[in-house]
């Protein structure tokens, strides 16, 4: 199960966003208020942020920015949606920091899909993080009163 939290203006989308994920075993969390939005991240902690583009105050586009500025938020996969598509729209929105761009109407079928695949990758990071972590542990020298640590006398 994974906490995932959706920014988002519009009460039906809410509704539809959270049904779906909670249909799939998630935590779903929403913020209305994209002003609260970088503050519900920091507080939520989610495996995955979802965010409308088109929002009052501040818009989808400049909370990816706050939430790829943010060293503690950083690697939170972020997936944009927006009603308003346009050319070029998901370079900027892919250039801002998303790693995945849904148009609305959605597709049940391609959000749900695109939502396994963003977890499926940061799953993969977090294990290939932990593995690594643990492959570099006490790859220092051992020290001389260690086992291992003599010294090869040549």
């Amino acid at each position: 199960m994974a906490k995932i939290l959706i920014v988002e203006d519009n009460a039906l989308n809410i509704k539809l966003f959270c049904d779906l994920l909670a249909a799939h075993g998630h935590e779903p969390e929403a913020v209305t208020d994209s002003r609260n939005a970088l503050d519900a991240v920091r507080n939520f902690k989610p495996d995955l942020v979802i965010t409308d583009i088109q929002l009052p105050h501040v818009s989808g586009l400049e909370l990816i920015r706050m939430i790829r500025g943010d060293k503690k938020l950083a690697g939170i996969p972020i997936m944009a949606v927006t009603a308003y598509s346009a050319q070029g729209d998901e370079e900027r929105i892919r250039a801002a920091g998303a790693q995945a761009y849904v148009s609305k109407p959605i597709s049940v079928v391609r959000f749900a899909q695109t939502v396994a695949e963003l977890l499926e990758a940061q799953s993969g990071r977090e294990l290939a993080k932990t593995g690594d972590d643990w492959a570099n542990e006490g790859s220092e020298d051992p020290g001389v009163d260690e086992p291992g640590g003599e010294k090869n006398p040549t």
